[in-house]
């Protein structure tokens, strides 16, 4: 991410990215022409350029591609009319917009746990929970939750394998790596680049 400019908060924005009403952890970035609205992004997070994040709560370490849509807004399939005059209705001076169709939207926010990688240009749908350590694939839509340390790819995604055995998955939660303070992470680093999940795991947390 270059041409980035450094916050009062320590996140990194680059200068023609949108952050409204948002709360960014420690060591987090946000791209080129990327907005990210009403939502917070965890320590060590970043989003990459030309994604929209709204209404998105997101844990520690999540890596978010490109082009990417996270809770993008859904047209009102249960009303007459699909078009948005009937909620944004000031802007054809009709009068004023429809609050509550808004205010439910903000009640169905996506929720991301840590650590969740998500592919260049997927999209994650409204009220969708995808779990720690989860994988969504390049051009995914995913409308439904997702496990932990799940695989989920297509259109719709569906899981593809999970990436570990349930007793790694398990000690991998417990263990909770993503949530040590940075002292500890840099000491750790150089298992986090070199040893297996099961193999850290033998080392860390003795199993």
């Amino acid at each position: 991410m270059s041409e980035r400019q450094l916050r009062a908060d320590g996140a990194l924005v680059h200068p023609t990215a949108e952050v409204r009403a948002a709360q960014l952890g420690a060591w987090t970035e946000v791209g080129a022409r990327t907005s990210v609205a009403e939502s917070t992004l965890g320590d060590y997070s970043y989003v990459m350029n030309d994604a929209d994040l709204v209404y998105t709560d997101t844990g520690r370490f999540c890596s978010i591609a490109a082009h990417t849509r996270l809770n993008p807004g859904n047209h009102p399939l249960d009303r007459a009319a699909l078009h948005h005059f009937t909620y944004r209705s000031a802007l054809y001076g009709l009068g004023d917009d429809d609050q509550s169709f808004f205010e439910a939207r903000r009640q169905c926010r996506v929720t991301l746990g840590h650590d969740v990688w998500i592919g260049h240009g997927a999209v994650v749908q409204a009220g969708v929970t995808i779990g720690t350590g989860a994988a969504v694939g390049s051009g995914a839509v995913v409308t439904r939750d997702v496990a932990p340390f799940t695989v989920v790819a297509g259109v719709p995604a569906r899981p593809l394998r999970c990436r570990f055995d349930e007793e790694t998955i398990a000690g991998l939660l417990e263990l909770a790596w993503w949530s040590w303070d940075h002292e500890r992470l840099r000491a750790a680093l150089p298992d986090l680049r070199r040893l297996g999940a099961a193999e850290f795991l033998r080392r860390y947390a003795g199993r």
